[in-house]
């Protein structure tokens, strides 16, 4: 089963500023281990939301609204993620428990989320074959 665990953004996140040296040498510590032990999928930072855009769709059916950052409330924002493939819950909150602290200043917090299987989604033998051959194409992508 994957999960993600979201890095929530900070004041200084969202100001622009970047890790410092020793964080990013945590964390690419952090990730080794992940690595050796095979459960991790991907892991990112994202840049502050001034530099981001937020589509929404306010009216069902109607034109979705572009707007670009920045976003307010900080708190509710994503700094980063890093997704792993685990095999139950508990072996992910050790993992996540394990992620050395994404800010420090007592602002740093991470949420852990499951993904959803296709197969979860939709019990239509079609859809979930056609989803197959996407995931297939997108591999066959990656290893060009």
């Amino acid at each position: 089963m994957r999960f993600m665990m979201i890095v929530k953004a900070t004041t200084d996140s969202e100001a622009g500023v970047l890790p410092s040296d020793e964080l990013i040498a945590a964390m690419q510590k952090y990730n080794e281990e992940l690595i050796k032990a095979g459960v991790l999928l991907a892991a990112d930072g994202l840049q502050p939301s001034f530099t981001g855009i937020r589509i929404s769709y306010p009216e069902p059916g109607a034109k979705p609204k572009v707007v670009d950052g920045p976003f307010t409330e900080a708190k509710e924002m994503i700094a980063g993620y890093t997704l792993i493939e685990v095999k139950s819950k508990e072996e992910a909150i050790e993992w996540a428990l394990r992620m050395p602290d994404p800010h420090g200043f007592g602002q740093g917090e991470i949420e852990l989320r499951q993904v959803f299987e296709f197969e979860e989604l939709t019990d239509d033998p079609d859809t979930q074959e056609k989803e197959a051959a996407l995931r297939q194409e997108i591999e066959g992508q990656r290893r060009g």
